[in-house]
Formats: structure tokens, C-alpha cells, sequence
């Protein structure tokens, strides 16, 4: 090449002395360096050369018969713009992505794709399982999706809808479930109170304290005299229980007055 620049540089283009040298530095071999994240992929003649692609290191290939095409193995990305996807309940969302991914097999890709931006773009946008295939040569590094996901007017109001929905059903379940509690402790209640008729009364006024605690009213209610005596109910019950034992024996001695001894 040196020979070939230095004759040109004198103008002896045209004698055959330059096109034997010119000839000579062609089918000389030429050497090619690659670096480490880098790899060359050779075509002899228009034909890709068998085996796995060149690199990293020093290499020689043949001026006039090779042609050798470098492709960088490190990590690539782009962005996906705003796509439409369908989910599984039929819910139409706008997502973006960011797509990363890198060569694994050189000679391959570079026989089987043209443009990778446009292939991998419109693989990411139909899919969001399967990025790329195994085929082209390139394997998916990870593929995260972004916060910004749109949603259409419509779909979200009957999102808000439903939750709405949601949140009214488990208000009326919590109160329904509280008022079963509330229920059973009233019967509970009820049967403690059924023995003490004294326990009852204490209960009301009770009740009538909390009623006027809360907020200074005045209350008009009727309220019978025995229920506000405390000490009428034991005595009505001793008075009662006294009385009937002696409810039999007046009556036996009815019987014996009516019984007289001429009968």
C-alpha cells in the first residue's frame, strides 16, 4: 500500500511497473485488528465465509477477494413509542417501553435483518412476551416497561365506577357483619335483664342520662310511679310470694266451715 501511494504520488499511474506493485499489494494479505467488544464477519467472493465471525485480535483476509463487515457486540437500546395493546379482560391501554438488547450471533444477524431498529420495533409493539427471535441473532437483555401508561377516558371512568361499586359492597358488608355482633350482644343483653326487673330500670334511667349528657335538651316523657320506686319490686315480689301460701289454707278452711257435721 505504502508502494502503491508513493507511486501514485509521482504520477506513474499508468506504466506497468505501478499496476504489478498494485497488483501484488491486492493479493497481498491484509491484516485487520478487532477490538474486544467487536466482531468481524468476512464475505469471499459475495459468500459468508464458514465457521463463527473474526475477534477480537489480529487477523489477515485477502484485499481483492474479501470484504469484511464489523458489528459491535455491546449493549443497545431504544425507545418504543405510545402503542395500543389489548389486555386479557379487554381493556385497551397506551404503553411506551424502552427495548435493551445486544448481538449474540454476528453472521446470522447480518444475513437475516437490515434495518434492526424497525424489525425490533415492530416485534416489541406486537408482542410483549417474545421480543426477539433466536433467529436473527440477538437475544433480549430485559425489556422494562415504563410508568407511563395511558388509559381512555371511558375505561377509566368505568374503572372509577366499579371501585365505587367495590368499596359500597364491603361498607355494607362490614356494617351488616357489625350488626349481626351488635344483635347477638342485644339478646345476650336481653336475657341478662330478664332476670333482674330492678336491672331494667337502672338501664333506663341510664339511657335517659346519655340522652341528655350529649346535648342540653329537655326530654317530656311519661314514666309510671312504680318504675322510678327501685324498692317497689322486691316488695311486690316478698308480698306476693307470701300471699300465696296462704291462699290454700283459707281455702281448706272454707271447705271445712262448708262441711258441717249433719252431713
Amino acid at each position: 500500500k505504502e508502494l502503491h501511494s508513493h507511486l501514485s504520488s509521482r504520477g506513474e499511474k499508468g506504466g506497468p511497473v505501478h499496476r504489478f506493485f498494485s497488483l501484488g499489494a491486492k493479493c497481498f494479505p491484509g491484516r485487520y485488528i478487532v477490538r474486544e467488544y467487536e466482531r468481524v464477519v468476512i464475505f469471499r467472493l459475495g459468500r459468508l465465509l464458514p465457521g463463527r465471525a473474526r475477534g477480537p485480535g489480529l487477523f489477515f483476509y485477502l484485499p481483492c477477494l474479501d470484504k469484511c463487515h464489523k458489528l459491535d457486540l455491546r449493549l443497545k437500546t431504544f425507545e418504543v413509542p405510545f402503542h395500543q395493546i389489548v389486555t386479557k379482560d379487554l381493556v385497551t391501554l397506551e404503553v411506551d417501553a424502552v427495548c435493551y438488547y445486544r448481538l449474540e450471533n454476528a453472521p446470522v444477524f447480518l444475513t437475516s435483518v437490515s434495518t434492526t431498529s424497525n424489525a425490533l420495533q415492530l416485534l416489541v409493539q406486537t408482542t410483549m412476551k417474545r421480543l426477539l427471535a433466536h433467529k436473527w441473532g440477538i437475544i433480549k437483555s430485559h425489556f422494562p416497561v415504563r410508568k407511563d401508561v395511558k388509559l381512555p377516558d371511558d375505561v377509566k371512568q368505568s374503572m372509577a365506577i366499579e371501585a365505587e361499586a367495590q368499596r359500597q359492597a364491603k361498607v355494607k358488608v362490614i356494617a351488616a357483619e357489625n350488626e349481626k355482633v351488635v344483635s347477638e350482644s342485644l339478646k345476650l343483653a336481653a336475657e341478662t335483664l330478664s332476670g333482674s326487673p330492678a336491672a331494667i330500670q337502672l338501664r333506663y334511667l341510664q339511657t335517659l342520662q346519655c340522652m341528655t349528657s350529649e346535648r342540653p335538651a329537655t326530654f317530656f316523657l311519661p314514666l309510671p310511679f312504680d318504675l322510678m320506686n327501685l324498692n317497689s319490686m322486691p316488695r311486690v315480689q316478698e308480698s306476693s310470694g307470701t300471699s300465696n301460701p296462704t291462699k290454700p289454707e283459707s281455702e281448706k278452711e272454707q271447705g271445712k266451715k262448708k262441711d258441717s257435721p249433719m252431713l
